[in-house]
C-alpha cells in the first residue's frame, strides 16, 4: 500500500532528552526496507499560491490564506505492507518530533471504496 507522509512543522517539539535521528539516517533505514518511493521538500508558505474558482473567475493569492505556525514542509511517498509499517517509518523521522508527520494511504480512482 502507498502512503502520503506530510511532513509539518507545528512549532510544538518534542522536548524530550531521547538522541534524535538524523535525516540520512532515516531515509538510509527506509529505503534499505525498499519502502520509500520519492519525497521533496518543499519552499515555505511565503512563496506559495492559492488558486480557486469562484463564478467561473480564476482567483490567485499570496501564501496560505489562514496564519497559522503550522505548514507543511515537504513530503514522502512510502509503499508499505501495513500501516503499521508506514506508521513505524513516520515515527523514526525527525520531523515526528521537531513536528509532526500525517499519514494518508493512497485511494487509487479505481477503487470502489469498499
Amino acid at each position: 500500500m502507498k502512503y502520503l507522509m506530510m511532513v509539518v512543522v507545528d512549532g510544538d517539539p518534542d522536548t524530550s532528552d531521547a538522541p534524535e535521528t538524523g535525516i540520512d539516517d532515516w531515509f538510509a533505514q527506509v529505503d534499505g526496507r525498499g519502502q520509500w518511493v520519492m519525497g521533496e521538500r518543499l519552499r515555505p508558505p511565503s512563496t506559495a499560491k492559492l488558486v480557486r474558482v469562484r463564478n467561473g473567475e480564476r482567483i490567485v493569492t499570496d501564501e496560505p490564506f489562514a496564519e497559522t505556525k503550522e505548514w507543511l514542509a515537504g513530503f514522502d511517498i512510502l509503499d508499505c505492507a501495513t500501516l503499521d509499517d508506514a506508521v513505524e517509518a513516520a515515527a523514526a523521522h525527525p520531523m515526528a518530533r521537531g513536528g509532526r508527520i500525517e499519514l494518508r494511504e493512497f485511494w487509487p480512482l479505481e477503487d470502489d471504496g469498499s
